[in-house]
């Protein structure tokens, strides 16, 4: 089986290659590389290019007539900056994936994994949500998520594709193999912003602490990115099935998360407790576009993909240091330190 991978030279997208590989699937790559890592194509079919462009669409599906689906990656993530250019943010992320399916409809495949976000949910008292819970993105990076959803669901509905919409919530850690981790020097998610703190000893910003949370800080689901991508696998080889189970026709919806919640203030004790050293706190007001969060419940996940999470919150940090200590050896101080190299047995376990 082939199958094309938008955005799949970026943090998640490889790891998701790296999943399908294990399973004995053949990933092609498709990524104008302005997040995403040449690196992370070695030794894999890679098309240099936007999501958007016709022919190079048409080039790919000429050379590789046998692509069984997509798993449409590409996007912008940075709710921040979703907020200060909103209409970058849809131009990219809805503009260009409408354009995307046109493309891959007009080539003859119609079957679409894509990867959507919790942070479309708005979450119950308890902050845990399903994947019938309401609707009610307060970003505009959340807000596109939501939009390409009711685009497939309508195109589902038309009969001009089959779509299963993996609602991720927050992916963490590095590929236990270690052939792809994040790759940018100033990530913008909170495991990479405590990493980058902890390295150069400085301090930590709990960026909300007033939420109706236990602690005041936001709700996190921390999902680490290895067992996202074995979700992906599973989610493939049960496409039909899955997708045959939804009221909607030709569209479905799954939550991947590891249904557990954990604050911010709960990551940073984990953080600390893996890498050994205390971290300096500083707690300032909440960013543009921040919310309390939400957990998930995971049934639908195990009934309809046959899958659960396999690997702890700790897991996920050990993985992530262990990843930054290769990938930005040569400026991390504290690379030598004997965490960073311990052997984490790897996952890849066929699902």
């Amino acid at each position: 089986m082939k199958v094309l991978i938008t955005g799949g030279a970026g943090y998640i997208g490889s790891t998701i290659g790296s999943a399908l590989l294990d399973r004995g699937i053949t990933p092609v790559v498709l990524d104008n590389l302005t997040t995403g890592s040449a690196e992370f194509t070695r030794g894999r079919t890679f098309y240099r290019g936007d999501i958007a462009d016709p022919a190079l669409l048409d080039r790919v599906f000429a050379e590789h007539p046998d692509i069984h689906a997509t798993v449409h990656c590409a996007a912008l993530t940075v709710v921040p900056e979703s907020v200060a250019h909103p209409l970058r943010c849809y131009e990219e992320n809805v503009a260009k994936s409408v354009e995307l399916l046109r493309n891959l409809i007009r080539n003859g495949c119609g079957r679409l994994l894509f990867s959507s976000s919790a942070s479309i949910y708005q979450p119950g008292e308890d902050f845990s949500v399903d994947e019938t819970s309401p609707v009610r993105p307060t970003s505009p990076y959340a807000r596109s998520k939501a939009m390409i959803e009711q685009v497939l669901a309508d195109a589902a509905a038309g009969g001009e594709v089959t779509a299963l919409s993996l609602r991720y919530f927050n992916p963490v850690g590095a590929d236990p193999r270690l052939r792809s981790g994040c790759q940018q020097p100033n990530p913008s998610h909170v495991l990479g912003k405590l990493i980058s703190a902890w390295e150069r000893g400085g301090t930590f910003q709990l960026t909300g602490v007033d939420w109706p949370t236990p602690d005041g800080t936001g709700i996190r689901d921390y999902i680490h990115v290895w067992d996202l991508a074995r979700a992906h696998v599973h989610a493939l080889l049960r496409f039909d099935e899955a997708v045959s189970a939804s009221q909607e026709p030709g569209y479905q919806v799954v939550n991947l998360g590891t249904g557990r919640p954990t604050t911010v203030r709960e990551l940073v004790r984990t953080f600390t407790a893996v890498a050994g050293t205390p971290l300096a706190t500083e707690e300032v007001a909440a960013r543009p576009g921040d919310t309390v969060g939400a957990y998930t419940r995971t049934e639908r996940a195990r009934r309809l993909l046959g899958w659960r999470c396999e690997h702890t919150l700790a897991d996920a940090i050990r993985d992530a240091l262990r990843w930054r200590a290769r990938w930005h050896g040569r400026h991390n101080p504290r690379a030598g330190q004997p965490l960073l190299a311990e052997a984490v047995s790897p996952a890849g376990e066929a699902p």
